[in-house]
């Protein structure tokens, strides 16, 4: 295994699937037993408070909705049975349509698209599917946390390769020494959850060589995929090289704002799809029948909507983002995604977590520390750093820069 990476220490000589997935998602306790997930515990605080929750990266309003009305006709209409395993042919066909429409890519939706209970649920089939003990997955670090867990799951080995401040793009060096024989993934999120980074051409490109030269293959989580600010999104895919060995995993729940109800999809070379869907039938077999024509729909809609819908969010990112460097925060202005991450170090603070823990009483806002996407040495590097959620209404993100302006004489 590369010395460069981190790999994932197990206790026990015999962990059960639980242990395994809660140690990769650093959800052990010191006794062994399970630990409270961050998320849950500071969203409990910020009930407990009334503090505005920006831990969590979901909106606080709806999205179209005419799309919403195409599942309420769906369910009317009696689509209210099991789908088949590999999703409705009118999703599957407009998920082909969507990447011939924006990146040229044309998958065939009988063969090469599967419909998914959300993202999640596409990588973790598509990990059990690939990997196993003795192989390794290789991510980026900090990482999204069901990442993980899901290779804590397989029984792969977790090794990484940094993110660092104050671009938290990929070091293509220390990336070549991660890869090793028994890299079998490389998992790669772009746009990147948590730190808000749109990976270049450049690194995307040697991904796929390195890939190629130690026969990986490459999952791309692109959730975000249209929620980008003033830069575009380059799916690997379509990188040469690269579609023969690559599986795009995206959802309609970031670009529609409907999160809840959970519709992904995956696509790629025949013979790994097939494998995938293997494993995908016994996780949820089908889920979201009538929701899958709505969204169907909704990949359907014009230009402008994904235009509107990047240029609003970019507008919440620079309400909020203003408002934390008032607070004399440290700000990385994201390119895509949902996220801000600053650095509290300027105000003397050296452990956000234990920060994060105070601010829903202490000025009634919650976020998550960085830490916790990472590993013992990538949580060290991380340590001062906060992700803020900016996908709410612009008067909240104003009562929260509010709030969070008070900050410096609060830890003065």
């Amino acid at each position: 295994m590369s010395t460069t990476g981190h790999s994932l220490a197990v206790p026990g000589p015999d962990p059960a699937p639980w242990q395994r997935a809660a140690a990769g998602a650093n959800l052990l306790a010191a006794d062994g037993g399970l630990a409270v997930t961050i998320f849950e515990e500071m969203t409990t605080m910020a009930a407990a408070c009334g503090a505005i929750n920006l831990g969590q990266g979901f909106p606080d309003e709806d999205g179209p909705g005419a799309i919403a009305e195409a599942a309420r006709q769906a369910i009317a209409g009696g689509a209210n049975q099991y789908a088949p395993g590999k999703g409705t042919l009118v999703l599957r066909e407009a998920v082909a349509a969507h990447q011939q429409r924006f990146y040229g890519l044309d998958p065939d939706p009988e063969a090469e698209v599967i419909i998914t209970t959300g993202a999640t649920e596409a990588l973790a089939a598509t990990l059990l599917a690939l990997t196993g003990p003795g192989d390794e997955v290789l991510t980026f670090e900090p990482f999204y946390d069901s990442y993980g867990a899901m290779i804590g799951l397989s029984g792969a080995t977790h090794t990484t390769s940094p993110l660092r401040a104050p671009d938290f793009q990929p070091d293509l060096q220390h990336l070549e020494e991660a890869f090793t024989d028994r890299t079998r993934v490389v998992l790669v999120n772009n746009p990147h959850n948590p730190m808000g980074t749109v990976f270049t051409r450049e690194a995307l490109a040697k991904i796929v060589e390195l890939a190629a030269r130690r026969n990986a293959v490459i999952v791309t989580d692109e959730v975000y995929e249209h929620l980008t600010f003033g830069v575009p999104h380059v799916p690997v895919a379509t990188l040469p090289g690269a579609a023969e060995r690559t599986i795009t995993i995206s959802s309609a729940g970031k670009t529609f704002s409907f999160t809840g109800w959970k519709v992904g999809w995956l696509h790629g070379p025949a013979d790994l799809v097939a494998a995938i869907r293997t494993v995908k039938q016994f996780l949820s077999y089908s889920s979201g029948t009538p929701f899958q024509p709505a969204i169907a729909a909704a990949l359907a809609l014009e230009d402008s909507f994904y235009e509107g819908v990047a240029a609003g969010l970019q507008r919440k990112r620079d309400v909020l983002a203003e408002g934390l460097r008032r607070a004399g925060l440290e700000v990385f202005t994201p390119d895509g995604t949902y996220f801000v991450n600053v650095d509290a170090a300027p105000l003397g603070v050296t452990d956000a977590a234990a920060l994060a823990r105070r601010l829903p009483e202490l000025v009634g806002v919650a976020a998550i520390p960085v830490s916790v996407f990472c590993h013992a040495e990538g949580a060290e590097r991380t340590r001062s750093l906060l992700r803020f959620a900016f996908c709410k209404r612009t008067e909240v993100l104003e009562e929260a820069a509010a709030r969070l302006a008070r900050l410096p004489e609060l830890l003065g």
